[in-house]
């Protein structure tokens, strides 16, 4: 174990996850009919809950049995803060020393690039994950209080709460307001949705932010450069996605032309936070237009931030880029973010992981256009939502064929663990050569 890379143990941890995951779903104690489930299924339901994109086959609520809901349960804990964080808990707790392999596989678990100061990050970010679920349970249990019985209040508050931080976009709501209905039956409930908000954007916003914004408070450490970043970049994402999907919506007799204007507002925040790689939704997808499922979709490809819950291209690399184009345009030898220049490394890693990913979802893409019947708007949308690790879906995912099942599991796991470090996991180490070739120009643009 100790030869494998950090890179490679990423992979191979949420695919030792997801084969345990699946075959415990496979079988019948799962199931709510005592059967087993399709392996296909099985295998599709524990790569969504391990990667925390909430994209089903089957309806949670009413399908799966109270130990097949725990099951998917601990998968979306187990996934959303990755195996190495949750094996150092038990060390923590302990008191023990952790060693430095290990410390090495946590800080590429946190998409951490040094080790310094990593076990007190572990730190802050078991006790976030503890304080910051407990409080969202307490309040979603308080609210479903006065809708079902106590016990099951409790479970439901739980259950959301979790899924809600991890960016899972779970739901077991099936039995309450029917199957496949998400977050629905509380579109105009101010507190469900502001309360299931604030969750998705704490887990998604990365746990090094966070410690960054405890520290700052605390003992008036400085904001770093990747604080700013994340912060900036979400405020815009959260604040444009909100008015264009209002624009977009505003008069659509399927989604809010219906709707008093304060509900419309808080739909369509609700829609502009969920691709952040949640996939809880208040709204019909499959009723929205063209444009607004497209410009989801973007959101979707865009993701959360390093080091959270979340998946897509992460919001800093966007930002690196768009700092880096701004260089070129202008002129400008650097590319430079509030006063700091980017490394060169960190823009072609980037670039590498903005490439590779938009490669994947057209691959994807054009592979699903083949093997199914639905049109290409929803396959597009599919994709990334599946790349994104979000879960919105406009309703074609319970009828994929079996290629198609297998095409978005690859999908879900590759936009989990990331399409950088899933191909250096497969490439073979090779031996740096120092050799410098001549330069010659290549005319682009």
């Amino acid at each position: 174990m100790s030869k494998i890379r950090p890179a490679q143990f990423v992979v191979l941890s949420f695919a030792a996850v997801i084969t345990l995951g699946t075959l415990l779903l496979w079988l019948p104690i799962s199931s709510q009919s005592g059967k087993f489930t399709p392996f296909i299924d099985a295998l599709f339901a524990a790569t969504s809950a391990t990667c925390v994109t909430g994209l089903v086959v089957r309806d949670t609520g009413t399908y799966w049995s109270l130990f097949g809901q725990i099951v998917m349960l601990l998968l979306i804990q187990m996934g959303g803060l990755g195996y190495m964080t949750l094996a150092t808990f038990f060390p923590i707790i302990l008191g023990r020393k952790v060693g430095l392999i290990d410390r090495v596989r946590l800080a590429e678990t946190l998409s951490v690039s040094s080790l310094k100061g990593i076990m007190l990050l572990a730190k802050y970010v078991l006790f976030s994950v503890l304080l910051v679920e407990g409080v969202g349970a307490l309040v979603l249990f308080l609210r479903f209080l006065f809708l079902m019985p106590p016990l099951k209040a409790i479970y439901f508050g739980v259950f959301h709460a979790v899924s809600a931080f991890c960016n899972a976009g779970f739901d077991v709501m099936g039995t309450f307001s029917g199957p496949y209905s998400s977050l629905t039956y509380f579109r105009g409930d101010v507190l469900v949705n502001l309360t299931i908000c604030f969750l998705i954007i704490v887990g998604g916003i990365g746990f090094m932010v966070v410690a960054n914004l405890v520290r700052h408070f605390r003992y008036r450490e400085p904001l770093a450069l990747h604080t700013k970043i994340v912060l900036i970049s979400t405020a815009v994402l959260l604040v444009f996605g909100t008015l264009i999907i209002l624009g977009m919506e505003f008069n659509n007799s399927g989604t809010l032309a219906s709707l008093p204007l304060g509900e419309k507002i808080l739909a369509s925040f609700f829609q502009a936070v969920t691709p952040r790689t949640a996939g809880f939704n208040t709204l019909n997808l499959s009723s929205m237009n063209v444009g607004t499922l497209m410009f989801i979709a973007m959101l979707m490809f865009i993701g959360a931030s390093p080091g959270g819950t979340g998946g897509g291209v992460k919001t800093s690399t966007l930002a690196v880029l768009l700092a880096t184009i701004r260089s070129t345009v202008k002129g400008y030898g650097d590319a430079v973010i509030f006063g700091r220049q980017i490394p060169t490394y960190l823009i072609r890693k980037a670039l590498s992981v903005v490439v590779l990913s938009f490669l994947l979802v057209c691959l994807v893409s054009l592979l699903l256009s083949i093997t199914e019947p639905f049109v290409f708007t929803s396959i597009l949308f599919e994709v990334a939502s599946g790349f994104g690790t979000v879960g919105l879906s406009t309703g074609i995912t319970p009828d994929l064929t079996t290629a198609g099942k297998l095409f978005i599991i690859f999908t879900i796991f590759s936009g989990r663990v990331g399409t950088l470090s899933l191909v250096t996991a497969l490439i073979l180490r090779r031996r740096e050569t120092r050799l410098r070739y001549p330069q010659e120009d290549v005319i682009v643009g």
